[in-house]
């Protein structure tokens, strides 16, 4: 892998992603103890989602058109791979509960994904990798959560 030294993420970076965790934690919570605003809850959570793995799916795009030392293939290839985390947020709002949550967890870790083959070929800071894997699993569990209530009570 390659790696820039830091290996601590700014401070502002580290508010910023892990304070975005937030309504991802709190909405799950409250999904499975609000009867008169679960579906509120769930369709605000599914919602988030959505936008989170859109904006995940944008670094993409900037890195593809800031990324000098790339192949046109692999900037070609992250330009169409920065649009398909929206496709798929998209896609979950639109599917009933709990699918659209599964549906946003198989799009976090298949994005994941995508960072570890980016990381291959680009300079990434050394505590990039091992932020989105928590941030994920943080987001992952939340909607698997509200996944899980939701199917035991449809």
């Amino acid at each position: 892998m390659n790696a820039l030294p830091s290996t601590s993420a700014p401070k502002h970076v580290s508010l910023l992603g892990y304070g975005g965790l937030l309504p991802f934690i709190f909405l799950a919570l409250l999904i499975p103890f609000s009867l008169d605003y679960r579906q509120l809850f769930a369709i605000a959570l599914v919602n988030y989602g959505a936008v989170i793995l859109s904006f995940v799916g944008a670094l993409h795009w900037g890195f593809a058109m800031t990324v000098r030392d790339m192949s046109a293939k692999q900037g070609s290839d992250l330009f169409v791979w920065s649009v398909i985390p929206a496709l798929i947020g998209w896609i979950a709002t639109l599917l009933p509960m709990p699918l659209g949550y599964v549906l946003l967890v198989i799009g976090f870790v298949a994005h994941l994904r995508q960072d570890r083959q980016l990381s291959r070929f680009m300079n990434l800071p050394a505590w990039y990798l091992p932020m989105r894997l928590r941030l994920t699993l943080v987001a992952s569990v939340c909607l698997m959560l509200a996944a899980t209530v939701e199917a035991l009570h449809s």
